[in-house]
């Protein structure tokens, strides 16, 4: 009689259950976008590695080396500090700030006033977010690369953006297609995002292409956010858009700690441009998150004073990975540019392929590697795919002999 008894009250339960959360719906804006890829697939190799098929992952650019030593040394003994463990400035810690201005001068020859013309973020996600709620409103229209990084797109549809992407195509050298940027009416356009080096392609940005981008910014009354956070990874040219003169006026500019300075995981960035964005800015960061732990934006502010040596033997860790990324991509049929830079190699795969699952699903299930699809950064990705430098050699290797066996 309880069993029976229990067995009522548990289908009664459920029963009220799915009533009430059926009257539970998400935001409309959640329709427009799906998980995030790299979330999606990684619970699948997840679960493949507790079935013990111990998958190698070449998708994520994570780095997995460490900053510099003096990075972790003033990490560590600043966070013993007792007082250095409140709230921090919206704005970063001077230290922080006039660390960035100082390699700014450094590496890229601009100038910038660490009081105003600099804002420290928790990373260029952030940024993007940030940035897109102080120029865009709902309805407004943002132009997208294609290919490009998938979260220019999500974040914008996600803000009520419309986003309008604009083509980068491998015989241009994955340049913008200028004449299509032309034609388009961009009377309704806020922002455009560039990225150079690109991501996924790897192709290397020229002055000239940031003279073009500054003047199309000008013209049209259009503001270039250029996410630049791989210029420091097997590229010997750092160039930043603000060095075009008057670029400050109508571009803003992301970096990242996370690639350059292998610190993914401490979520450490900025942006650049002229006071009044960087204020704007603010006005919405400030509403939404906090200041970072100060010991972490004080290591950051050591590891920003890096000399040429360390970013040299963090390259050559990855020129090392990059002759045997080229060795995966000739054993899978696929070409590719040797002259691209970053921590990925992007190659287009053999037209014996309907598509580029077809590649990337059997190299995973037989030879138990994963790899990127270029679909995921646009339509124009649809025939390639990406391998990540953030891999240790020996797996690397391992990955390679594997992909020979099953090819």
């Amino acid at each position: 009689m309880n069993k029976k008894n229990n067995n009522h009250n548990k289908e009664l339960g459920n029963s009220q259950f799915s009533i009430l959360n059926s009257q539970f719906k998400p935001a409309d804006r959640l329709s427009g976008v799906s998980e995030y890829y790299f979330s999606r697939k990684l619970k699948e190799v997840a679960r493949m590695n507790a079935e013990g098929m111990d998958i190698i992952s070449l998708g994520i650019g994570s780095p997995d080396m460490p900053p510099s030593e003096k990075t972790i040394e003033t990490l560590c003994q600043a966070a013993q500090n007792p007082d250095g463990h409140g709230y921090m400035p919206y704005t970063g810690i001077p230290e922080l700030r006039g660390a960035f201005a100082r390699w700014y001068k450094k590496w890229y020859g601009v100038t910038l006033d660490p009081q105003t013309e600099i804002q420290p973020l928790i990373g260029s996600k952030e940024g993007i977010l940030h940035v897109t709620l102080a120029f865009v409103n709902p309805g407004d229209q943002v132009l997208v690369p294609n290919p490009g990084y998938p979260t220019y797109t999500s974040l914008s549809r996600l803000l009520g953006a419309e986003v309008v992407p604009y083509d980068l195509k491998e015989d241009d050298g994955w340049m913008p297609d200028w004449e299509q940027l032309e034609r388009m009416d961009t009377s309704r356009v806020r922002l455009m995002w560039t990225n150079y080096p690109n991501m996924p392609t790897g192709a290397q940005a020229t002055p000239q292409l940031y003279e073009r981008l500054v003047d199309f910014a000008r013209r049209r009354g259009i503001v270039v956010v250029n996410d630049n956070p791989y210029s420091f990874i097997l590229n010997e040219r750092p160039l930043s858009i603000l060095s075009v003169p008057g670029a400050k006026d109508c571009c803003i500019e992301f970096n990242s700690m996370s690639k350059s300075h292998n610190m993914p995981g401490w979520r450490i960035g900025m942006l650049a441009s002229n006071a009044r964005f960087v204020q704007w800015v603010l006005k919405v960061k400030s509403n939404i998150d906090s200041g970072m732990f100060r010991a972490m934006q004080l290591a950051a502010a050591t590891a920003l004073d890096a000399d040429k040596e360390w970013y040299d033997g963090n390259n050559a860790n990855y020129r090392r990975r990059r002759a045997l990324a080229e060795d995966i991509m000739r054993a899978l049929g696929c070409t590719f540019d040797p002259a691209q830079a970053g921590m990925f190699l992007w190659g287009r795969i053999p037209d014996t392929y309907n598509n580029v699952e077809d590649l990337t699903e059997r190299v995973l299930h037989e030879a138990r590697v994963f790899l990127t699809p270029g679909f995921i950064f646009g339509t124009n990705g649809a025939r390639y795919v990406r391998i990540s430098l953030c891999c240790k050699d020996d797996r690397l290797r391992e990955a390679l002999e594997r992909i020979r066996r099953a090819f």
